[in-house]
C-alpha cells in the first residue's frame, strides 16, 4: 500500500519489536505515524513514491485504542501543553467586556 519495498529498524525499533511480543500487542492495528507530505518516511518523497525502504524509527503503544503506531522519519510531534492555560488569562470584566483573549 505504502510502495515501500523495504522495512528498516532503528536499534531502539527493534528492541521495542521485542517488547510487543512481550506485551501481546502483536496482534493490535497498525497505526502509522508519518510525514502528511509524502506515504513515505521522507517528506521529499511527495505523495506516493515506489521503491524506497521506509525506516521505523521507534514504537508507541496506545493500548487502551488499541493501537502500535510506528513512528517513521523525521516528524514533528504534537507539542505539550503549557504549565498555565491561556484560558486562565481570560475574564470578563464587571461591565461585560471579555479581556485576555489572544
Amino acid at each position: 500500500m505504502y510502495g515501500a519495498t523495504a522495512v528498516e529498524y532503528s536499534v531502539k525499533a527493534k528492541s521495542q519489536l521485542k517488547q510487543i511480543k512481550e506485551l501481546g500487542f502483536e496482534h493490535m492495528p497498525i497505526c502509522m505515524a508519518k510525514t502528511p507530505k509524502s506515504l513515505s518516511d521522507d517528506e521529499k518523497k511527495l505523495g506516493r513514491p515506489e521503491n524506497f525502504k521506509v525506516t521505523v524509527r521507534e514504537f508507541e503503544f496506545a493500548s487502551g485504542a488499541g493501537f502500535v503506531i510506528p513512528i517513521l522519519g523525521d516528524i514533528m510531534r504534537m507539542p505539550g501543553l503549557p504549565a498555565v492555560p491561556a484560558a486562565e488569562r481570560v475574564d470578563i470584566t464587571p461591565d461585560g467586556k471579555i479581556v485576555g483573549l489572544f
